[in-house]
């Protein structure tokens, strides 16, 4: 490390800023948000008209001429364009300077900034490569909660009264460890700081305390499909119990100290009961963890994330809810198959291919065999034969496109086409054992040339 990260605190303070440009603008900008009151020195006003009312009232222009007068109460400067006069001169007043786009005549350099009010993240390439520090700054920008800071100022505002309730450092370290990344961290990226700060305040009476559980969605498999609030909350998680279908490279993102615990389910192999799943996340809660119960596509899409939702908050236990991408959305996007048509299907019905205690399930095959629209059946793999047979039964053609995909969004993905009449054939000649998703009606024929030819495992059949 070369160079050593420091925070000024510029409220109400000058700094100098030598330049009429571009670059110019864009730091007096920065230092008005910064709370600075920069004094511009240029050859002319032309600068005040590229801000805002708020800014120009932040903003003192004077000559240059005047530069050794600015310089005698200047915090900072920063000069913006080719003046070697002017640098000589800051330099000799022993202002901290920094020149734009040269860093070998720097005391400083200005970071890449993500800015979340309290919480102020800066990126620092030496001043060798901005672009770079740029790109990093956009990844950040996407992780962090948007209400970061607001949680963070509550922690400053619940600072004193915390100290006073937990002299021991150590305590004070474990609460605020638990405040900031528990339920109360959650109600503070929700909106409800008052319901934030009085989970902190009841957090307060004594150690312990109940854990919170997320029941999230982790996506059709691709890690890269995970949504932002997903990552970081496997990431925080003490412990995640998570399903059979959720993705080894997902599970890799899981924090390496964190207990992963498998409660996935197969075709007749219930590994772990439902029942035993409610009381496996209440149990942990009730420890004081943070729980993740992590499931394949979206957690209320045949996930029964809304029975484990029902029985965590019987239980008195906040639990939280983080959709996924469906497996329907992700599987038929990443086989370039469209779910709609304005030509081909103006509905999209998403169907269970299983039972609750198993065969076909009871559906309204009447209205599933209209044209017109597509079905997308999950968990089908098993009852194809049936299904396609009680649809040509109901009145859907025999010719109607379908497609097969398994193991969708992943590298292994193996698509499979052809018609309704041959589903069970297709399945079985193919040896497609699941995950499956079973996409039934005219949109199965339109697949995406890009998509198919990304695809080493796609299969076409009559």
């Amino acid at each position: 490390m070369r160079q050593f990260p420091a925070f000024f605190n510029l409220t109400g303070q000058r700094v100098v800023v030598v330049g009429s440009g571009d670059e110019a603008v864009r730091k007096v900008r920065l230092l008005v948000t910064a709370g600075a009151v920069p004094v511009i020195l240029v050859r002319s006003t032309v600068i005040l008209k590229r801000l805002t009312d708020t800014e120009r009232r932040r903003v003192i222009v004077q000559p240059v001429w005047r530069l050794d007068e600015a310089l005698k109460t200047a915090r900072l400067a920063i000069v913006a364009e080719d003046n070697p006069g002017a640098i000589a001169r800051i330099r000799a007043a022993g202002v901290p300077l920094n020149v734009v786009d040269r860093p070998e005549l720097c005391d400083f350099t200005v970071p890449s900034i993500v800015d979340r009010g309290e919480v102020v993240v800066a990126i620092g390439t030496d001043g060798n490569a901005p672009v770079l520090a740029k790109a990093i700054r956009a990844k950040i920008e996407a992780l962090l909660p948007r209400r970061i800071g607001e949680l963070a100022a509550l922690a400053g505002r619940l600072r004193g009264v915390v100290k006073a309730a937990l002299p021991d450092f150590a305590d004070r370290r474990r609460f605020w460890e638990r405040a900031l990344t528990g339920r109360a961290a959650e109600l503070a990226y929700a909106g409800d700081l008052a319901g934030a700060e009085a989970e902190m305040r009841a957090g307060l009476a004594g150690p312990g305390g109940e854990g919170v559980v997320h029941i999230v969605g982790a996506g059709p498999g691709d890690p890269e499909l995970l949504t932002l609030k997903a990552l970081r909350l496997i990431q925080e998680a003490d412990i995640v119990y998570h399903d059979r279908l959720v993705s080894s490279l997902i599970l890799d993102l899981i924090r390496r100290d964190a207990e992963r615990v498998p409660v996935g389910k197969a075709k007749g192999h219930h590994s772990v009961s439902q029942d035993e799943i409610h009381e496996l996340l209440i149990a942990s809660a009730r420890e004081g963890k943070r729980v993740v119960r992590l499931k394949g596509g979206d957690p209320f899409v045949f996930g029964r994330g809304g029975e484990e939702m029902d029985a965590v908050e019987a239980a008195g236990i906040a639990a939280f809810i983080v959709p996924g991408i469906s497996s329907a959305l992700g599987c038929a996007a990443s086989a370039g198959i469209p779910l709609t048509h304005r030509d081909h299907a103006q509905s999209l019905t998403l169907v269970t291919g299983h039972a609750k205690e198993g065969g076909v399930p009871d559906l309204d095959w009447t209205a599933l065999a209209k044209r017109g629209q597509t079905v997308a059946v999950y968990m089908g793999v098993g009852t194809a034969a049936m299904i396609a047979d009680r649809l040509i039964e109901a009145g859907r053609a025999p010719e109607t496109p379908v497609a097969v995909i398994e193991n969708g969004t992943l590298d292994n993905e193996v698509t499979v086409t052809g018609l309704l009449e041959n589903l069970p054939h297709l399945i079985e000649d193919h040896g497609i054992r699941g995950p499956a998703l079973l996409i039934i009606g005219e949109v199965a024929g339109l697949r995406s040339r890009s998509a198919a030819a990304l695809l080493p495992n796609e299969v076409v059949a009559a």
